[in-house]
């Protein structure tokens, strides 16, 4: 009895602490961005601010297009994850239900693309993004990032899962493979979906080097850009600002989490029923 008592509050002890280690960095941004600049560096580790002020987040706004920005990572993070679900979604039925000549071997292309580095693809990308005349556009961030094979893979073996006799009835009553899709597929897998998209959103939120290669103009930036001018080495680090900043990136993924977080949840339960 006193053994598991003892391991009980042991375990509890270290789920506290990863706990603690986890959100501490969220509030430390949340405290910094409340402080004026020189209480940062003089008590950088009191996370709650002596003197509390909004200065940095009305600087913030008065000395960036704010909300210009916030629209824009969130119309590139948006339009790229409806585009990787929808792709993903459609290849993945082709590859489980379809049989055409090379199919394994496609497949095989499509999951190898996994491995090739980003700085692979990069350049080749900016020269093409380029020519089109899609430099500093968000389009030009989006259009390379519309597919994505460990889409493909993820939502394939979700759908693998479905018995294929289930589908084999579907179409004996000789029902569309749209309608299959829709009425079949879809509401099945709808969890590990959300999840996905989830997934890419997040990505697609806090993604840097592309953007920063494709964006010159303030009017175009995104936040993870917008964060960069107050770390960088020519500009200084405006620490209090730049916190401020991070808690505006923070807060569309938390909402969003909050809103599909019952997706999220029955995701990881069903992976473990299995």
């Amino acid at each position: 009895m006193r053994t598991n008592s003892f391991l009980g509050i042991l375990w509890h002890t270290i789920f506290i602490l990863t706990v603690f280690i986890l959100i501490f960095p969220i509030i430390f941004a949340l405290g910094t961005s409340f402080k004026p600049l020189q209480e940062v560096y003089n008590n950088v580790l009191n996370i709650i601010p002596i003197a509390p002020t909004f200065d940095n987040y009305i600087g913030l706004f008065e000395r960036l297009p704010m909300i210009q920005i916030t629209m824009n990572t969130f119309t590139i993070a948006t339009v790229v994850t409806i585009m990787k679900m929808l792709i993903s979604f459609l290849a993945a039925y082709a590859f489980v239900y379809f049989d055409f000549k090379g199919k394994k071997f496609i497949y095989f292309i499509f999951i190898a693309s996994i491995f090739i580095p980003f700085t692979v693809t990069m350049i080749p990308n900016y020269l093409i993004m380029s020519s089109w005349g899609l430099a500093d556009s968000i389009f030009g961030v989006i259009l390379p990032q519309i597919s994505d094979a460990i889409g493909i893979l993820l939502i394939n073996q979700t759908m693998r899962s479905i018995p294929f006799s289930l589908i084999e009835s579907a179409r004996i009553d000789n029902i569309s493979h749209s309608r299959i899709m829709i009425d079949i597929i879809l509401p099945l897998i709808r969890p590990q979906l959300m999840s996905t998209g989830i997934w890419f959103f997040v990505n697609s939120w806090n993604e840097f080097v592309w953007p920063s290669l494709m964006l010159k103009s303030v009017d175009s930036y995104t936040l993870p850009l917008a964060l960069q001018m107050f770390i960088s080495a020519e500009g200084g680090t405006d620490l209090s600002v730049a916190m401020a900043v991070s808690i505006v990136t923070m807060i569309i993924p938390l909402l969003l989490y909050l809103v599909f977080q019952k997706y999220i949840i029955g995701t990881f339960t069903a992976s473990g029923i299995k």
